[in-house]
């Protein structure tokens, strides 16, 4: 049986206020960023979760390895300073929220590129149909 954990971070940016609900199934997490607006209270954000938790759209999957604390502060602060330099700036939820970011981006292109030759496709045909109009005689 899986290990199924979430996690909700709640913080101000400027000028509203970000949820970050993060899930981690396994050895595998997703997140999903939500704005909420205005500060949210605790109830809102339980009501939140108990209605509309089923409906976000979490990012794909990514590999996460939970890391156990060092008692030690210095030692605390000497790993954190590697985990930066090896694996770059940002947590595993920013790198899963970015690539859901770029799948959409790519999926709005996509469609945008879809609307644009149906919009071609149908202008053309208007110019036939006018074209054959105007050669269909008196």
């Amino acid at each position: 049986m899986e290990k199924i954990t979430g996690k909700l971070t709640v913080f101000f940016e400027d000028p509203f206020w970000i949820g970050v609900f993060e899930r981690v199934i396994g050895n595998k997490l997703s997140a999903c960023k939500v704005t909420f607006g205005p500060e949210p209270s605790e109830a809102d954000l339980y009501g939140f979760v108990l209605e509309q938790y089923y409906q976000l759209e979490f990012s794909q999957s990514v590999e996460y390895i939970p890391k156990k604390a060092a008692s030690n502060p210095k030692r605390r602060q000497r790993e954190a300073g590697k985990a930066i330099q090896n694996a770059g700036i940002g947590t595993k939820s920013q790198q899963a929220l970015q690539m859901q970011r770029e799948e959409r981006k790519t999926e709005r292109s996509h469609c945008s590129k879809e609307q644009k030759l149906m919009e071609k496709q149908r202008k053309f045909d208007l110019k036939q149909l006018k074209r054959k109009e105007k050669h269909r005689g008196h």
